[in-house]
């Protein structure tokens, strides 16, 4: 996206970088190379940038890497003398110098994804989750997806001191389970699954009944957690066995999620397992940094430190994650 620098500060013991803010971000970057107020492209942890964009992020001696037939590398947060880095920054008339850099404040925010031809990097499923694939994932639902609270900042303002529910991230699979009419159906994150009792999606739906009791409610419900287990995602939560926790449940006929209340009673009158909760009202606040200080700590199991916190708001859908620097730091 193309963003305005909006701070820059010393990093104490170095000569030739700085911290440079863009919304909720920072990034090392050389000195004086983004005044405040300059425009810059900025791209965000997991993009996976193509080499003819920024050849120096292969390491001298290493062929870049390959990622969905794109050739290049991806953004991680990196730590630069003790200061946290998030992505990267290129100054606009090296991406776009065919127009003078003034060209380009009416697009701000604008997203330039496809032009630059970066991907979004996304985790490997692990090899016990492939199914055979049914078909896309339906257009009737929605993809789990929350905002990161980075982007978010400058809408937090309109909701300081409202509540929100608090949980935490889980480091699993997303599985979403529905009942529509007379269909049922499990999907992946981004693929529904033909009914395969040997497919760990399917499984959870069969061992909680999921479809019976979503038809139990008389509603055509998705019901969206995330899937965790010993042969998932390295074991991250230290799980003995496959666990299912609902975060969403989703509306068919509506097209809008239950409140965090009407979810938190769904998941208990029907005994599903629920996502922890830290919070049921949070009063929120108006300062990024404090709350990616809140998302650093202890997951629901001894000797995990979490994820990360999803913040969802009590009587809207606005919702969004704050994910732990320390989790991000030591993530492979």
């Amino acid at each position: 996206t193309i963003r305005c620098i909006a701070e820059v500060k010393p990093i104490e013991g170095a000569d030739l970088i700085e911290a440079v803010r863009v919304d909720g971000w920072w990034v090392v970057a050389k000195k004086g190379e983004f005044p405040v107020d300059s425009l810059a492209v900025y791209m965000e942890v997991d993009s996976f940038v193509p080499t003819e964009i920024a050849p120096f992020l292969t390491k001298a001696g290493y062929e870049p890497k390959v990622y969905e037939g794109v050739q290049g590398e991806r953004l991680r947060t990196i730590k630069l003398r003790g200061q946290i880095s998030q992505g990267l920054l290129l100054p606009i008339e090296q991406v776009f110098p065919e127009k003078d850099s003034n060209y380009y404040w009416s697009m701000v925010g604008e997203d330039v994804t496809e032009i630059l031809g970066v991907v979004k990097w996304e985790r490997p499923i692990s090899p016990q989750l492939y199914g055979q694939a049914k078909g896309n994932f339906p257009s009737f639902l929605r993809k789990t997806d929350q905002e990161r609270v980075q982007n978010i900042g400058i809408q937090l303002q309109y909701y300081v001191n409202q509540t929100f529910e608090v949980t935490i991230k889980l480091d699993g699979s997303s599985c979403t389970i529905f009942s529509n009419g007379e269909e049922d159906g499990v999907c992946s994150r981004n693929l529904e699954l033909k009914r395969d009792e040997n497919n760990a999606f399917w499984k959870i739906a069969l061992e909680y009944d999921i479809h019976k009791k979503i038809r139990a409610y008389g509603k055509n419900l998705a019901v969206q957690g995330e899937l965790i287990a010993p042969n998932i995602q390295g074991n991250y939560e230290k799980v003995n066995k496959p666990e299912f926790y609902v975060f969403d449940i989703f509306d068919i006929d509506k097209q809008e999620y239950m409140l965090p209340d009407e979810r938190q009673e769904f998941c208990k009158i029907l005994n599903i397992p629920h996502i922890p909760i830290i919070d049921k009202s949070y009063e929120m606040i108006d300062n990024v940094d404090m709350l990616l200080d809140m998302a650093e700590g202890n997951g629901m199991n001894v000797g995990v430190k979490r994820e990360g916190l999803v913040f969802k708001h009590n009587n809207s859908e606005f919702s969004f994650k704050a994910i732990s620097n320390s989790y991000l730091l030591k993530e492979k």
